[in-house]
C-alpha cells in the first residue's frame, strides 16, 4: 500500500509541528528550570506539576500531543515503513530549523547538510 499525497501531506505536517514543538518545549523547560532552581521544591510531584504549570512548557506540550494523535491516526491509512521514517525525518529538519529560529546555535553547515539529505530521503520514499 503506497502513500498517497494527502497522507504525505499529513505526515510532513506531523514533523513539522514536533519539530516546532520539541524546540518550543525545550525554550519552556529551561524557564522551568530556571524558575525552580530560584526556588527549588522537593517533591517530584510538586517538580512536575511546576512543569506543566508552566505555559511556555505546557502549550507546545499540548500541541505534540495533538499531532501524536495524528500520526496515530495517519498510521491507519498510510504505511508504517513509509510513515515513520518521513515524519521522523521532517521532525529532525524541522527541530533544527526552529532552534535556529529561537536563537539556539546551530551549525549551519552541518544543519544544512542534514536538512537538504533528509529531504531527497523523503521525497524517495514517497516516490
Amino acid at each position: 500500500m503506497a502513500a498517497g499525497r494527502g497522507d504525505a501531506a499529513s505526515m510532513v505536517a506531523v514533523g513539522l509541528v514536533w519539530g516546532a514543538t520539541n524546540a518550543l518545549m525545550r525554550r519552556g523547560a529551561l524557564v522551568w528550570d530556571r524558575r525552580s532552581r530560584a526556588s527549588p521544591s522537593g517533591s517530584v510531584i510538586r517538580r512536575w506539576a511546576a512543569l506543566l504549570l508552566t505555559w511556555q512548557y505546557s502549550t507546545p506540550f499540548a500541541a505534540n500531543l495533538c499531532a501524536s494523535a495524528a500520526f496515530f491516526a495517519l498510521l491507519g491509512a498510510a504505511p508504517i515503513s513509509v510513515a515513520v521514517p518521513v515524519t521522523n525525518a521532517v521532525t529532525f529538519a524541522a527541530t533544527a530549523v526552529a532552534a535556529a529560529i529561537l536563537g539556539e546555535r546551530v551549525r549551519p553547515a552541518p544543519a544544512a547538510l542534514g536538512t537538504a539529505l533528509i529531504v531527497l530521503g523523503v521525497w524517495v520514499c514517497i516516490s
